[in-house]
């Protein structure tokens, strides 16, 4: 027959693990060992920054029976884009011009004699800035464009793609918040296990992962504010 003595302890230990295993649920707890006295605790932090440069490439494109007939409207497009930048308060330093393209479709090994015009060209005009405010209006107002008869094509012009280049300056803030995060939901477990909380033993920083900020999984180009997110894993020791 089991002593009453020996039931009662066995009470008494389910009963903990019942209420350590509720503190881990209210608290957000990773793990908790008994054995070695640490908690394993996570920490959260988010963040939504606003891209600091971008890029923007506006290509258009002319066809024509006679090569000389698509240049001249190329340039004549590429001079209309360019007098629309300028227009938007453009630098020369912000924009860069590429080279027109003519291809004689004709000279195709295959199916050239079936295009309905022979000669087919394009231009490209990018611009690179950190005012990224500015490129974003502009990339909204290409009506007067399209109106002039510049025919802007959906390759590679599909809008501004923003970029996040002073990852560094808000890497650590981020970083730190997790840190503190994840030290106020130890020491909360401490205080309601009774426990004092010891010195961290271990710590994992993490990977802090960009997404846009309209709730995509991934990194958006086209998303002109950035959602960053760090999970953080501590180990702290509990006395």
């Amino acid at each position: 027959m089991t002593h009453p003595l020996t039931r009662l302890l066995a009470a008494a230990l389910v009963g903990a693990g019942v209420a350590v295993a509720g503190l881990a649920v209210s608290n957000g707890l990773e793990r908790f060992r008994l054995a070695d006295r640490t908690v394993t605790v996570k920490g959260l932090a988010e963040k939504d920054v606003e891209s600091d440069f971008a890029t923007w490439t506006l290509v258009f494109r002319r066809g024509g029976n006679t090569f000389g007939e698509v240049q001249k409207a190329l340039a004549s497009d590429r001079d209309a884009v360019l007098a629309f930048l300028k227009a938007r308060g453009f630098q020369d330093a912000e924009i860069e011009v590429r080279p027109l393209a003519v291809q004689d479709l004709f000279a195709r090994e295959y199916g050239g004699g079936q295009q309905a015009l022979r000669y087919q060209g394009t231009g490209q005009v990018m611009v690179k800035s950190a005012r990224v405010a500015e490129v974003q209006g502009a990339a909204l107002a290409v009506d007067p464009l399209i109106q002039a008869g510049v025919q802007l094509s959906a390759e590679g012009n599909g809008g501004p793609q923003f970029q996040l280049r002073g990852f560094n300056d808000v890497k650590a803030p981020l970083l730190s918040e997790a840190t503190r995060n994840a030290r106020e939901q130890a020491q909360k477990f401490a205080a309601e296990a009774g426990a004092t909380l010891g010195p961290l033993k271990v710590a994992n920083q993490g990977v802090i992962s960009i997404s846009g900020a309209d709730g995509s999984e991934h990194d958006s180009a086209g998303s002109r504010v950035k959602r960053l997110r760090v999970v953080s894993t501590f180990v702290y020791e509990l006395r």
